[in-house]
């Protein structure tokens, strides 16, 4: 695999997911190579986000139902908090989901529980919320109220609806400022219409959604007392973290549980190169990979493998899940299982496809795969948009990497841009806005009450705050975690040290609001 199509990789992988979203998707010109083709947008705003709706409990419980414990709400949004133009004050339905089931209400001289609010990431809200359960296992201990709140572009919160992903002139309203003011915003709102105005409000939130929570608590201090950021890569700016760390990383977890099954996956890229060179390898490569339709470029079975490879790293948890694909316990020691048990002298891509489908098709109920095209099942689309704007998170690929080698260029990055939106990216502008490259010096004398949360399995640690900073802004890391695993719901297998963690992160959030409580109530006095 060359060095250029490896790049688009390095550029700009999603938090979550997006990092190769329809990149495989354009049909071939007339005459043109299967080898190589031109670097396609690397993620195509052509798919609406999907709609789910959801409907009230029938028996009235508050409760959607067993499985969507939420009720959906919509908040009328303004469309541009920072400007007075005549279009800023367009308003847009901004979905957010509600639990009240285990909420403290205020009654006489009672306060209130607590606000416990997620800053919704790059997605369909429902599928963060059904994927946090950590908030729904702790509420009844703080008697809190649920909130989630859907990221603007994303879901169902559509400031132009199906005309929100059209050109540069709606996307423009995308931002990550503009998505904390819709929070602060909606917070604020709430809390007047509920009469507790006083109720303390803890941020959470996972990956992107991390990071915003972090920078939440830092830009709005008088909104929210407390913020709990897990797997936030708000190092992954600028040179503060190193540029290869990503996928040295996850190659690490690959080595760190067979040394052949690193070097399988480091071989087979070029072998694959070499036989999708024509349309006659092509087809024998489409069958090899089981295909729905003859693939026609060798990039897209790269992208579909590099896809697998990466998102097993960052989802390599202890226990059973279905986050972004039905997955095993420990899925990178499943992979590469497959790859040991093959015999001496098998076919490399014929190895490294078997453990790649893995995650596409653990539950075995895929007949074939749809290795270019595809859809975009939890609304992700807006995230290209982000990366080629403010979220410019350099990386590169190093020759110690099982992936190919590749550089990273911000001119490159500009150019891709502006020929996918009209737009340059400002490659600057997060640093600028939330703290610097001294962002450690910002925390310690701006900051406090965030825990920052990391599991060193998940490639995108290490853009993350990996120690204590002061006494209120604490790094609670684990070696054997995954992305935001600790958000997980608690299940009778997880491991002593991932209850430890969560127990820690009760014991810290616990602290907060008992100081703000009494912070509180010696004001009124």
């Amino acid at each position: 695999m060359a060095p250029r199509a490896a790049s688009l990789h390095a550029v700009v992988p999603a938090l979550l997911l997006a990092l190769l979203l329809l990149a495989a998707s354009a049909p071939a010109p007339a005459g043109a190579s299967s080898k190589r083709r031109s670097t396609p947008s690397p993620f195509p705003a052509r798919l609406a986000p999907p709609r789910y709706p959801v409907a009230p409990a029938a028996d009235g419980s508050g409760n959607a139902t067993a499985a969507k414990p939420f009720t959906a709400h919509y908040f009328p949004q303004e469309l541009d908090h920072f400007t007075f133009t005549p279009n800023s004050s367009r308003v847009f339905p901004q979905k957010y989901l509600l639990n009240d089931t285990f909420w403290r209400k205020p009654a006489g001289a009672a306060a209130a529980g607590p606000l416990f609010v997620y800053t919704g990431n790059e997605g369909d809200i429902e599928w963060f919320a059904t994927n946090t359960g950590f908030m729904f296992d702790i509420a009844p201990r703080f008697g809190a109220l649920l909130v989630f709140i859907e990221h603007r572009f994303y879901g169902e919160s559509m400031p132009f609806g199906n005309d929100s992903y059209k050109s540069a002139d709606t996307l423009g309203y995308l931002t990550s400022t503009q998505a904390l003011a819709d929070f602060a915003i909606l917070i604020t709102s709430l809390k007047s219409n509920l009469s507790v105005p006083d109720a303390p409000v803890v941020v959470f939130g996972g990956s992107y959604g991390g990071m915003l929570a972090s920078w939440f608590r830092l830009k709005y201090p008088h909104v929210a007392m407390g913020a709990v950021a897990s797997s936030a890569p708000i190092l992954q700016f600028d040179d503060i973290t190193p540029w290869t760390s990503f996928y040295d990383a996850v190659s690490e977890d690959f080595k760190s549980e067979s040394l052949n099954c690193f070097t399988v996956i480091k071989s087979v890229w070029n072998v694959l190169d070499a036989r999708g060179s024509n349309a006659t390898g092509l087809l024998a490569l489409s069958k090899t990979f089981r295909a729905c339709k003859t693939v026609q470029y060798v990039d897209s079975l790269s992208n579909w493998m590099w896809t697998a490879f990466t998102y097993t790293a960052m989802t390599d948890y202890p226990t059973p899940a279905d986050f972004l694909e039905n997955l095993p316990a420990y899925p990178v020691k499943e992979m590469c299982k497959i790859i040991d048990a093959f015999p001496a002298g098998a076919d490399v891509v014929d190895k490294a496809f078997a453990a790649a489908s893995l995650y596409y098709n653990y539950t075995g109920d895929q007949k074939c795969f749809k290795v270019e095209g595809g859809d975009d099942p939890h609304g992700l689309n807006g995230w290209g948009w982000q990366a080629c704007t403010e979220m410019i998170m350099p990386m590169n690929v190093s020759s110690e990497s099982m992936f190919p080698p590749s550089g990273f260029s911000y001119e490159e990055r500009s150019e891709e841009c502006v020929e996918s939106y009209g737009i340059r990216p400002r490659d600057h502008w997060i640093t600028t806005e939330y703290g610097g490259t001294k962002i450690y010096q910002v925390l310690k004398r701006f900051g406090s009450n965030i825990i920052f949360s990391n599991g060193m399995r998940d490639p995108w640690s290490r853009g993350g705050v990996l120690k204590n900073i002061s006494s209120s802004i604490i790094a609670l890391v684990t070696e054997e975690g995954a992305h935001h695993l600790d958000f997980r719901s608690a299940t009778k297998e997880d491991p002593d040290w991932v209850v430890e963690q969560r127990r820690q992160e009760v014991e810290i959030i616990q602290g907060w609001i008992d100081q703000y409580n009494q912070d509180t109530a010696e004001m009124s006095q």
